[in-house]
């Protein structure tokens, strides 16, 4: 019942998703046992059926969820990575990467990392929570942080790693008026598994970008 009223909720308060992510996350810690790794787009449950086709060794990354605390209703935002790039060239992505020796934790690897690659200072970046570990095609292992990103910053994009910067509204996100079905055979003896893009204009959100939104969506829509 919950899922249905949300549209309704939102359109009479545009800070309603801002709140119920602030609320389903709270408390919430990074948990890194391969019970708990999902494959972006995936429930947890739908993720057990390829358990056994995930390798053992994965490498530790992180990404920053930032959401922008934008008057009157809060916004996402992403970067469109570099076309030059060797992994995910031109895709739309969060800001983020692999864990190195100097990141205590994923927070620390997803606000460094987002200061690198778009300059956002994490003065104006307050962490909420964490979604599961993801598991990527490329060998990664990634740590959704979210957070929630005070108005006022500047960005500056390295040009190396991005072509740019880009905001959406939180509730379009989050409309499944702008789901769109994609169909994908995560492997080649089991079944094709529906995963979801989100167009926005010209541009579209897919991939682990998108998955990690879907499941964040799932875990606040009820």
């Amino acid at each position: 019942m919950a899922s249905r009223a949300a549209p309704a909720a939102v359109a009479e308060d545009p800070q309603f998703w801002q709140r119920r992510i602030a609320e389903r996350l709270r408390g919430s810690t990074a948990r890194h046992d391969r019970a708990d790794w999902v494959l972006p787009g995936l429930t947890a449950q739908a993720s057990r059926a390829f358990e056994r086709f995930i390798p053992e060794k994965l490498v530790p990354a992180a990404v920053l969820m930032p959401i922008v605390l934008r008057d009157p209703a809060p916004t996402v935002l992403f970067t469109q990575r570099a076309t030059a790039l060797k992994h995910h060239a031109g895709q739309i992505s969060f800001p983020g990467g692999r864990l190195e020796s100097s990141d205590a934790n994923p927070i620390a690897a997803a606000l460094r990392e987002a200061r690198e690659e778009v300059g956002l200072d994490p003065a104006f970046i307050t962490v909420i929570g964490f979604l599961p570990d993801h598991i990527i095609g490329t060998g990664f292992r990634v740590t959704p942080v979210v957070a929630f990103v005070r108005p006022g910053f500047t960005l500056v994009a390295d040009a190396r790693e991005v072509e740019e910067t880009f905001e959406v509204p939180l509730d379009y996100l989050f409309d499944p008026a702008n789901f769109r079905p994609r169909m994908r055979q995560y492997v080649p003896d089991l079944p094709a598994v529906q995963l979801t893009d989100i167009p926005v204009g010209e541009r579209n959100i897919w991939g682990a970008t998108a998955g990690m939104l879907m499941n964040l969506y799932r875990l606040c829509k009820e």
